[in-house]
């Protein structure tokens, strides 16, 4: 028997990456309002046009006052008036006098500190402030938060719900970011059956496709279905060219390892102008990679094995990562930790980085604790689901890792952290 052909070169986990994000290139800029602009990283360097606060106003509710006037307590002054927030105070504050301010009000002129309601006693016409008050107490002095002509936030900054907050307090309705990417996702094989309804001897419900689909909403894309479609050159080439007529980028699943039906190295190959990169990544599950870039129109199609929990492990270790780059993020890995094993974490001396999936926890210690969440065949999906987080074993543990030792995990799902709930 003719030994099979291997699908391309070894490589390390690592070297995979480089190859593939070497591939990669940023969406273009553009400019959108700032409510749509959640979750996506900045493509330029925010700078203040202006102050913030604009002017000196108050942080408290209470009386604006001379501080010269207040310095031993306590003390009684007149009262002459008063500024709500979004007023101006009738006139400026002379010796002996206090006026009744509001928080985020201007101070009147004459005045810098604010003793707060708390510590003083009206009387008539009069104010009673019990304790000594020193110049700026309780005072926001303009550009305390943001100095105008300062860099307020950095190209390449994930925008979040306080980073809206911060930009529409400097006045701004738009920025510009680089976009949402559009992703296709296409699953590949006859064996293949969609929807509902009772299975051929032999077929399998398609699961790649619809996983693969939410893995991309959930890293910001959005996810563009293509389809399923069968063991055929034609029909698999038809579905990556409609994809890169309207898509960022395209991940597929199925037809990256040696089978006799797996066409998707010759389709990529012809579409690619010969550019098609094939390889076995020395991971476990996930070992089977490949990506292209479409010519003419740049689009990357990165492959993902068929194996569902390997399909899942490749978008988290390197289709994720690339797609956050060409989002521009700079941040493109999950978060790593150190854990503690709760159980034996078992793996095979086979020159591979082993991948387990684990169910982490913390404890009222704040020490995370991981034990395996099932089976770890690349065919079992629901383990899968069940892990919140994967744990790194190097082919240097041996067989495995014992109890009550330390190992790295990815945080896949850090709010699923058990632990963390509110009680019920």
């Amino acid at each position: 028997m003719a030994p099979r052909e291997r699908p391309g070169p070894t490589v390390s986990l690592a070297e995979a990456r480089q190859h593939l994000l070497a591939a990669m290139v940023r969406l273009e800029p553009r400019r959108v309002p700032l409510d749509e602009s959640m979750g996506c990283a900045l493509a330029e360097v925010v700078m203040a046009a202006e102050d913030v606060p604009p002017f000196a106003n108050s942080a408290m509710d209470g009386f604006a006052v001379r501080a010269e006037d207040a310095a031993t307590g306590p003390s009684r002054l007149r009262l002459v008036g008063a500024v709500a927030a979004g007023g101006v105070a009738d006139g400026p504050l002379g010796p002996g006098e206090a006026m009744a301010i509001a928080t985020g009000a201007p101070l009147p002129k004459g005045s810098d500190a604010v003793c707060m309601v708390e510590q003083a006693t009206v009387e008539g016409t009069e104010v009673v402030l019990e304790a000594a008050i020193g110049p700026g107490e309780n005072v926001r002095y303009p550009g305390e938060d943001i100095a105008r002509g300062s860099a307020v936030f950095e190209a390449s900054t994930v925008i979040g719900p306080s980073h809206i907050g911060v930009l529409a307090s400097m006045g701004v309705s738009e920025v510009t970011v680089y976009p949402s990417a559009r992703v296709g996702v296409v699953s590949t094989g006859d064996e293949l059956h969609q929807g509902p309804g009772p299975l051929e001897h032999g077929q399998i419900h398609d699961s790649n496709r619809h996983a693969l689909l939410a893995a991309v909403r959930s890293v910001g894309g959005q996810a563009v279905n293509l389809g399923v479609v069968g063991d055929d050159e034609q029909a698999i080439a038809e579905a990556i060219e409609r994809g890169a007529g309207s898509c960022d980028a395209i991940l597929t699943s199925g037809g990256v390892s040696v089978g006799v039906a797996d066409h998707m190295k010759t389709v990529l190959g012809r579409l690619s102008d010969g550019a098609a990169q094939w390889m076995e990544v020395t991971i476990k599950p996930a070992k089977p990679f490949g990506f292209a870039v479409l010519a003419p129109s740049g689009v990357p199609v990165l492959c993902m094995p068929g194996n569902p929990v390997s399909a899942m492990v490749s978008f988290e270790l390197l289709a994720r990562p690339a797609l956050r780059f060409m989002m521009g993020h700079r941040v493109l890995d999950r978060p790593a930790l150190v854990a503690t094993t709760e159980q034996r974490l078992s793996r095979r001396r086979d020159g591979k980085l082993h991948f387990i999936r684990v169910v982490a926890r913390i404890d009222g210690d704040g020490t995370l604790w991981v034990r395996p969440s099932g089976g770890q065949g690349s065919h079992q999906l629901r383990p899968m689901a069940e892990a919140n987080a994967l744990a790194i074993l190097p082919d240097g543990v041996g067989d495995g890792v014992d109890a009550g030792q330390h190992v790295r995990v990815l945080l896949v799902d850090p709010d699923a952290l058990l632990g963390t709930e509110v009680p019920s």
